[in-house]
């Protein structure tokens, strides 16, 4: 038993210094490669997720486009109830009589113009031959 307490006991110096790494190319490749399909796994769903935000902000831009026109559709329909009401023939007349003091004729205050026949037309001019 001494003798193993004794080989235990050496303190072995061991110096990597010295050693260099060789680079082990199918490594390195293997790397690079599994970078690549990394890099493009990561492309396609960042590009997929882009597509995908577009498509719902597209959606939210169609939404609120369509609250839009129907607001401008009931506005335009009240618009147009307004301009009926406006034109209406006895607003009209209530307006010309209270406001512009005119007064309705009567039937003496009508007169009647006849209407003028229109005249021949003329006969069509005869052109000389040669």
């Amino acid at each position: 038993m001494v003798t193993e307490t004794f080989e235990y006991a050496i303190k072995k110096d061991v110096r990597n210094n010295p050693i260099v790494r060789e680079i082990d190319r199918n490594h390195r490749r293997d790397m690079w490669y599994s970078v690549g399909v990394g890099v493009v796994l990561v492309s396609m769903l960042l590009f997929s997720a882009w597509q995908h935000f577009e498509l719902l902000r597209h959606g939210y831009k169609v939404e609120q486009m369509q609250k839009d026109r129907a607001k401008e559709a009931e506005i335009n329909r009240h618009l147009r109830l307004e301009i009926e009401t406006l034109r209406s023939p006895a607003r009209i007349e209530r307006l010309a009589v209270e406001q512009l003091q005119m007064v309705a004729p009567g039937p003496a205050d009508a007169a009647v113009i006849e209407r003028v026949s229109p005249s021949a037309p003329p006969p069509k001019s005869v052109v000389a031959r040669r």
